[in-house]
């Protein structure tokens, strides 16, 4: 016979709710604020927690030597990233719950508070991690060994050298079949057969070239440094996954390509939410506190501007758009590939 269930019981609530122990109160004189800064705080880990539990999902299924555009894989990593990015707005409005404290009512418990500071935020750390910052690219290294404990630098070390979330779509990209000579005319591919030399892109380019001003001819050798590797410049985003990038956003009203598309939205949109989450606290600790440092010995506001400038993870898939052309203008699909992209496709493309 099955055990009952009862609410309490199932979520734990005697733990959660007896798990607020303001710092203020030990001293005599409780400062109402605090819980609300206490409860703010512990909401975001356990959402931390469950963004943790998506994108663990979603690597492991990135991770399968095949993952096909034509199955549920596909439709599940992209759900599951657009519930991340749900939750990350929740994030962001969440901000305005704290910012209903004062500065003055802030100043009541804050001294209570050192050394600690949400800079210690391991699951924060776990998920850069899991998107694709690696350490070397951290803002505030120094500072990242000093305060966040041995056994979370461990754990978050862990977390980084596994394959990421950048990394694996990355891959993903890299196995995109849209230039095989198989979809293309072989008249068309002149005396060879390389990347620069594919029809597409010989098409794709001077549509391109069409679109620049005067001003803008520079453009071009960014397209080829992007797209073409011309200068060997180092990138998270190879310059064939770049491509592969390209041709899904130019060609995403054809049905195979729209999961695809939304896959690589739903990244661009969790980056910049995650920029925008960072932005908004910035604004709440300069509000907050000014120019003081923070309560862990950080330059506070200006620490996390800098955090939040350098720890965009997918902002070279954001700039593919300036190499976008209008619909109207861009190379014409054999019919062979039409057909692979339309509804009919098959599971192997």
């Amino acid at each position: 016979m099955k055990k009952e269930v009862y609410y309490s019981d199932y979520l734990q609530l005697e733990k959660i709710l007896s798990s607020q122990q303001p710092e203020s109160g030990l001293t005599g004189s409780a400062a109402h604020d605090e819980m609300l800064f206490i409860i703010v705080h512990q909401t975001y880990e356990l959402w931390f927690k469950q963004l943790c539990h998506e994108l663990k999902s979603v690597v492991a299924i990135l991770s399968k030597e095949e993952v096909s555009d034509n199955s549920p894989d596909i439709f599940i990593v992209v759900h599951r990233l657009k519930r991340v990015s749900s939750i990350w707005d929740l994030a962001i409005h969440q901000v305005g719950v704290i910012e209903t404290m004062t500065p003055l009512d802030f100043l009541d418990f804050r001294e209570q508070l050192r050394p600690a500071s949400g800079f210690q935020s391991f699951q924060f750390k776990a998920l850069e991690a899991m998107m694709g910052l690696k350490f070397d690219e951290r803002h505030g290294q120094e500072f990242y060994r000093r305060h966040l404990r041995a056994e979370h630098q461990e754990m978050i070390a862990k977390v980084e050298s596994r394959p990421s979330l950048l990394e694996l779509t990355v891959n993903w990209l890299e196995r995109m079949p849209y230039f095989e000579k198989k979809y293309w005319t072989q008249s068309s591919y002149g005396s060879g057969s390389e990347s620069h030399e594919h029809p597409f892109w010989v098409e794709y380019k001077a549509a391109y070239n069409t679109t620049l001003s005067t001003e803008d001819k520079q453009a071009l050798q960014a397209f080829n440094q992007v797209f073409f590797n011309l200068e060997n410049s180092e990138r998270r985003f190879s310059d064939s996954a770049c491509r592969a990038a390209l041709f899904i956003m130019a060609y995403r009203d054809y049905p195979l390509l729209q999961i695809p598309f939304q896959l690589l939205d739903t990244l661009i949109t969790i980056d910049e939410q995650m920029a925008t989450w960072r932005a908004r606290h910035i604004s709440m600790v300069k509000r907050m506190i000014g120019s003081r440092a923070g309560t862990g010995g950080s330059t506070g506001a200006a620490y996390l501007k800098e955090s939040r400038d350098r720890h965009l993870v997918y902002s070279e898939l954001a700039e593919i758009s300036s190499f976008l052309v209008q619909r109207n203008n861009l190379p014409k699909l054999s019919p062979v590939l039409e057909k692979k992209l339309g509804f009919t496709a098959a599971a192997t493309i």
